[in-house]
């Protein structure tokens, strides 16, 4: 420890200009008693500098021994009791997006991009699995590894009617697609069997498929570069007030949503978040999601018809197969397949029947689904996949819409303050973008401007009236 007769000696050396150790900065000192003072102490401040760093160094061994090895952005393979890891929810927040898919991140996007302001509206997205980023400035372009390709559609007799007025209506949009013969599939895809196939249509332009992790990632690393909050966690719980009740008292006519409870992943632990508005993009989760406490029985009515559908996807390569010429095929049969990159690899899958459905309570694969359902269509369609060769699989969750199998957009009849994006049906990835700008523009402007998506709105479950599309697998 220095001596309060050194310290004045440092202060002094300080004022006429001499650095640690004597060394002069500016004219020429003399070689004063102060001088000769401020050197005697240098060698004590070294070791008030050595001792401290023994001492850290023996803290950071003590923490080592007490504490497993930490890996970069986290604990390694031990979380503390009571710690949820992640960023934690805040007590409050303008809209709460329910679900961290791309649906609800196009549309945390979109709130911010259309409100254009930094810290205006307080966004929060709750992520319930964060393993689940568009162009933000000072980083790279995104690249979605977009692959042109058209969508090749095959019809038997009993659906061709129906096809060619699919092909109709895309015209009329300006989607420029061709309706072609069993002789014309033929001549432009040699590898076709085209048995069993009566017409077939073709996309020209703007079609193909690319990278959806790409996508998501884009829209949350803009998303939160615009001040869009996150957490991981789990809703499972609403405060909710009820409104309008009847005559007996029992069955409110509608209500609004006050507070999410928002559990933390690996804990007993949950954080109530005021809100003014909640968006319901849990996927294939948002049905389930209105059945959690604190929401009346009597405002569950009509259910949201939202149900998690397992699906397989399988990979396998084929020297001999159709190559760089191999669109998106989808067969009379449903069964669907593409190339997947330039090495002879392929992607395929296909629907079960309902009555065949696969229980969805994990991701698990059936991987007989392959040789005994999938691969003799594929075969006979394209005679080269007799010989291919199975390399991986894996499942994912369609939000499926058991009505009618689109998505259901808009406000609830019945809690003032909830808004659903979900019920996609496999579309999503596809549907995210537009959705989630549609569903801003209704929040913020009070109206759809940039499309009209009403008919996707809860009046049809209310009415019963399903809307059907074609052309769609």
């Amino acid at each position: 420890m220095l001596r309060s007769g050194s310290v004045r000696c440092l202060r002094s050396g300080a004022r006429t200009g001499v650095l640690p150790g004597g060394s002069p900065w500016g004219s020429p000192v003399p070689r004063s008693a102060p001088v000769r003072a401020l050197r005697a102490a240098v060698p004590l401040r070294s070791d008030i500098f050595r001792e401290l760093e023994q001492g850290l160094r023996r803290m950071g061994q003590t923490l080592k021994d007490q504490l497993p090895a930490l890996r970069p952005g986290g604990w390694g393979n031990w979380t503390p009791p009571g710690i949820p890891s992640g960023p934690r929810p805040p007590e409050e927040a303008d809209v709460v997006v329910v679900g961290g898919g791309v649906v609800g991140w196009s549309v945390a996007y979109w709130l911010k991009a259309l409100e254009g302001q930094q810290h205006g509206m307080k966004v929060l997205v709750v992520e319930r699995d964060p393993t689940e980023y568009l162009g933000v400035p000072n980083e790279p372009p995104i690249d979605i590894q977009f692959q042109p390709s058209g969508y090749l559609f095959l019809a038997p007799t009993e659906a061709a009617a129906k096809l060619e007025a699919v092909v109709q209506l895309q015209r009329e949009e300006g989607a420029q697609v061709a309706l072609l013969s069993p002789a014309q599939l033929k001549e432009k895809f040699p590898w076709i069997d085209t048995e069993g196939v009566a017409v077939a249509s073709y996309g020209l332009e703007d079609e193909g498929w690319f990278d959806p992790w790409t996508l998501l990632n884009a829209f949350r690393r803009k998303a939160i570069s615009l001040g869009v909050h996150s957490c991981s966690g789990e809703v499972r719980g609403f405060v909710t007030t009820a409104k309008g009740l009847t005559p007996g008292g029992a069955s409110p006519q509608f209500a609004r949503i006050n507070y999410v409870h928002i559990h933390m992943p690996d804990s007993l632990e949950y954080q109530p978040v005021s809100c003014a508005i909640v968006i319901n993009a849990a996927g294939a989760w948002a049905g389930k999601l209105l059945e959690q406490s604190g929401v009346p029985e009597a405002l569950r009515q009509p259910p949201l018809p939202i149900q998690p559908r397992k699906r397989y996807v399988f990979s396998f390569h084929c020297p001999d197969g159709p190559g760089l010429s191999c669109p998106f095929v989808v067969d009379t049969s449903g069964a669907y397949f593409r190339r997947d990159g330039i090495a002879g690899n392929y992607l395929g899958g296909m629907s079960p029947p309902e009555d065949e459905e696969p229980d969805a309570g994990d991701l698990s694969v059936d991987h007989e689904f392959f040789p005994a359902r999938l691969w003799p269509l594929l075969a006979r369609r394209v005679p080269p996949f007799a010989a291919l060769r199975p390399r991986a699989a894996w499942a994912g969750y369609y939000d499926y819409n058991c009505f009618d199998r689109n998505a259901v957009l808009g406000p609830h009849p019945r809690l003032e303050n909830l808004f659903v994006a979900a019920g996609f049906s496999g579309h999503g990835l596809q549907h995210a973008p537009a959705a989630g700008r549609a569903l801003a523009e209704l929040l913020l402007r009070g109206r759809y401007r940039s499309l009209d998506l009403r008919r996707l709105g809860w009046q049809r479950l209310l009415d019963g009236t399903p809307l059907e599309e074609g052309g769609v697998v």
